[in-house]
């Protein structure tokens, strides 16, 4: 199970930790994030995302699901970045 930290912007922290979407979006695929926010107070956010396949992950980030749950939560994806663990 590949382990994968994420990060990016988001429009407003508090509203993004608060909602549901992640675990809307990626529970039925299997896939888990654990949040986390920048201490410093700026608008970046992060997630250690664990998925059962890189396949899964790159498909689901490619759907129109993706890019509407993103939008929903304030991401601002052209900041996204994802690192892929060893």
């Amino acid at each position: 199970m590949p382990t994968l930290l994420a990060y990016h912007d988001v429009d407003d922290v508090d509203a993004w930790l608060a909602a549901t979407t992640r675990e809307e979006f990626f529970g039925p695929l299997g896939i888990t994030a654990k949040a986390f926010r920048d201490p410093e107070g700026s608008n970046k956010v992060g997630l250690v995302v664990e998925t059962p396949d890189m396949e899964t992950f790159e498909n689901a980030m490619k759907s129109e699901g993706a890019a509407a749950a993103m939008q929903k939560d304030g991401v601002r994806p052209e900041t996204l970045v994802v690192l892929v663990e060893g």
